[in-house]
Formats: structure tokens, C-alpha cells, sequence
């Protein structure tokens, strides 16, 4: 059964949120082992310099690449990566699946990821031009992913 770690910053607050979250982990449970790790962000000002937040995104970095398994196939989620039908992201998944390799999704800050992480990636995703809140955009992810394993199974619940 594949892993899949997916490293997020910031906890989600909303309650509402945490059962989607917890709905889904149950839903995938199915289909692969489902790690979820929250970082605290760092602190920054209210209005940030540019530089303050080259500092955030460093001290980020280290807590990110830390967290990432072996024998993983890394995928940042930031606004510059290509963005893919949910068919295609089931051809990723599939892909890792086959190949015996656990997956890692990162959801960075408000601010992104260090370009250092991004490097570190083999597949940089978006799923939209849209801006979506941090919180919800996990829950998104999850149901994307939940999607993919039922669209690789024949499953009816993608129509």
C-alpha cells in the first residue's frame, strides 16, 4: 500500500474543516497509508519586507525537508506549478503506485515555499489559478487525491 505524507503549515482551526479532513483520512485509508503533518509557520510581522519573509520561508525549508520520507516522489503545491485534470493527477498517483513509491504533497505557507523546497520537488502542482484559504485548499487535496485512487479503481464517484 502506498504512503502518502502530506506537510502542510499552519493546524487547521475550523472544526467544520477537521471532520473533512478526518472523512477523507477514513476515505483513503482504503487506498494508502495517509500521513498528515502540520508545521507552525514562522511569525512574521504584519507587514512583512521582503526579507523577512526570504528568513520565514528558510526556516520553513529546514522543518519541510525534514519530514519528507525516503523513496518519495515530492510534489509542491505553489501557484507557478502546472496545473492538471483530475484524470491526470490519477495518472501521477497511478504512477507511484506502480512504481512502489510513496508520494509527499507540501502546502506551504501564505507566503509559499522556499525555492530550495521547490528544487527539491520532482513535480511542482497547481490546482488553480484561483487563490483558495490555506485551510480549505488541504481539505481540497484530500478530496483530489480520494478522487484519483477511486478514477485508478473504475470507481462511478468520478463522473
Amino acid at each position: 500500500m502506498i504512503k502518502v505524507t502530506v506537510i502542510a503549515l499552519g493546524k487547521l482551526k475550523e472544526k467544520y474543516l477537521r471532520d473533512a479532513v478526518e472523512e477523507y483520512t477514513k476515505r483513503l485509508s482504503r487506498y494508502c497509508k495517509l500521513e498528515i503533518f502540520e508545521i507552525e509557520p514562522e511569525r512574521l510581522s504584519e507587514k512583512p519586507s521582503g526579507s523577512e519573509i526570504s528568513a520565514a520561508l528558510s526556516c520553513e525549508k529546514e522543518k519541510i525537508l525534514k519530514k519528507i520520507p525516503q523513496n518519495s516522489t515530492v510534489v509542491s503545491l505553489c501557484i507557478e506549478g502546472k496545473e492538471k485534470s483530475s484524470e491526470e493527477f490519477a495518472a501521477v498517483v497511478e504512477e507511484q503506485v506502480d512504481a512502489g513509491k510513496n508520494l509527499t504533497l507540501i502546502i506551504g505557507s501564505s507566503y509559499g515555499l522556499s525555492d530550495e523546497v521547490k528544487k527539491a520537488s520532482d513535480i511542482r502542482l497547481s490546482l488553480s489559478k484561483m487563490t483558495f484559504p490555506h485551510q480549505l485548499f488541504r481539505v481540497m487535496l484530500l478530496e483530489q487525491l480520494y478522487r484519483a485512487f477511486k478514477i485508478n479503481e473504475g470507481s462511478q464517484y468520478h463522473k
